[in-house]
């Protein structure tokens, strides 16, 4: 029965999410349910429980974590500040006269909100209150538009700075870390999250022009989809105009991701220089005062709180599975699989994009990956490449119908005249997309190890 016991805790805390209880305490909850359990029938020693003060203040105490609240209070004071909508504007204003061009106005506003606020749910939302309306009056097929609205938003995962890359750098970093002492490495080589960010920069722009060349072909083969707008709204934009909307988020991404490539700046550094330049962004916008800064912050502090409960609930889950052997038998049952490394690595992916469906990016994060984390790096998979590898698999399954969370946010802000069905018909071209970029990253990983290589000479 003991053996069966880490299988058994992760059937139970499935079960307790499922019936909709808070994700934090449903992994605590389990978890000290289990250890009770278990210290009573002698299976599980309760001394595994010291060891998590320590790692509770380990978790207050981490820098590269500060980072989150504040690349969290960045993303959220340039939502209130409406900066998507004048760059949807500018964008149309150069592409829309073009076939497809609101389309791929949309997918590269959805990159740069991507890199500006790195949230996922916010993007999608505010794109789709801001384009799908226009899409439609336009005579877009909603299928399409709605399609281009959720993968642009989910761009968020991957193009840096992302918050998901920031969680997913301190996980890794520790697994790495794990896996060499494993191996009996004393002097353990790390990962940062700025390796992260540069590993992620060539897939995610890489899915970006996969996404603005399907558009383009489309049009071309169906132009009866994606018609030229008969008379566009924005054509009193000049120059000056675009140039002055494209500045604003530029400015912004260009001095948050290029002080920490160029190793001016701690990935925390550079977050506090985002939030601050967002906060003059708004200011000079005319969209900063007490009462916007105030809802602001309150936002800011409920994502956070909702994060480091997680993360605490996470280390209590991580702390007892270990304690009943779960990581040993986790370790044995994918080195038993066929196919070695690679049946190992598509065993936890496959696991990951079904996982996908029912926890948000950051209970997977925290809860599997420092439990396959050190298993798989001990196997010799390159930490990098296994990160953007887990950020794109995630990007696909919050993508694919019928539980994927961008499809939620999408049809919680559409009209009643787009159905269900368009959004998950329209979606479909993007899932083959990033399929298609996961099996790429997977037969050439130098997509994501070479400008990390280059930066930091590794």
């Amino acid at each position: 029965m003991a053996e069966w016991m880490p299988l058994l805790m992760f059937l139970a805390t499935g079960a307790v999410l499922m019936t909709g209880y808070p994700v934090a305490l449903s992994l605590g909850g389990t978890a000290l349910a289990f250890a009770l359990i278990g210290s009573t029938t002698g299976s599980f020693d309760s001394a595994f429980l010291s060891a998590l003060p320590s790692r509770l203040f380990g978790i207050m105490t981490n820098e590269t974590l500060i980072a989150v609240p504040l690349f969290v209070f960045m993303g959220v004071m340039l939502e209130r500040a409406k900066i998507a909508e004048q760059l949807l504007d500018a964008m149309s204003s150069l592409f829309g006269r073009r076939g497809g061009g609101l389309g791929i106005s949309v997918v590269l506003v959805g990159m740069l909100m991507a890199a500006s606020t790195g949230i996922v749910g916010a993007t999608v939302v505010t794109m789709g209150l801001l384009s799908l309306p226009t899409m439609l009056k336009h005579k877009y097929d909603p299928a399409i538009a709605c399609g281009t609205i959720c993968a642009s938003g989910t761009l968020g995962q991957i193009i840096p700075p992302s918050i998901i890359l920031v969680l997913l750098g301190d996980v890794l970093s520790s697994a790495y870390q794990q896996a060499q002492l494993d191996m009996g490495i004393f002097s353990p080589e790390t990962i940062s999250v700025g390796d992260l960010f540069a590993g992620a920069l060539i897939p995610g722009l890489l899915l970006v022009a996969l996404y603005v060349v399907y558009l383009l072909v489309t049009a071309w083969l169906q132009p009866e989809r994606m018609p030229i707008p008969q008379q566009h709204e924005n054509s009193d934009y000049n120059w000056l105009s675009i140039l002055t909307a494209l500045a604003i988020p530029m400015s912004l991404i260009l001095a948050v991701l290029g002080s920490i490539l160029a190793g001016l700046a701690t990935p925390t550094e550079a977050a506090s220089v985002g939030a601050m330049g967002a906060m003059l962004i708004a200011a000079t916008r005319g969209q900063l005062d007490v009462k916007r800064l105030r809802e602001v912050t309150l936002s800011t502090l409920e994502v956070t709180s909702m994060v480091f409960l997680i993360l605490i609930g996470a280390s209590l889950f991580s702390l007892v599975f270990r304690g009943f052997g779960g990581d040993e038998m986790i370790a044995e049952l994918l080195s038993d699989l066929p196919g070695g490394v690679m049946g190992a690595m598509i065993a936890v992916m496959l696991t990951m994009f079904l996982l996908g469906f029912i926890l948000d990016f950051i209970e997977i994060t925290f809860v599997i990956v420092p439990i396959v984390g050190p298993i798989l790096l001990t196997m010799g998979i390159d930490p990098v490449w296994l990160g953007i590898m887990i950020a794109i698999n995630l990007q696909t399954s919050f993508l694919t119908p019928p539980f994927g969370f961008s499809l939620f946010y999408l049809r919680g802000v559409a009209p009643d005249s787009v159905s269900t069905t368009q959004i998950y018909r329209g979606v479909m071209p993007f899932i083959a997309i990033q399929l298609m970029m996961l099996i790429v990253l997977a037969y050439w990983p130098a997509l994501s190890t070479w400008l990390p290589g280059i930066i930091y000479g590794q």
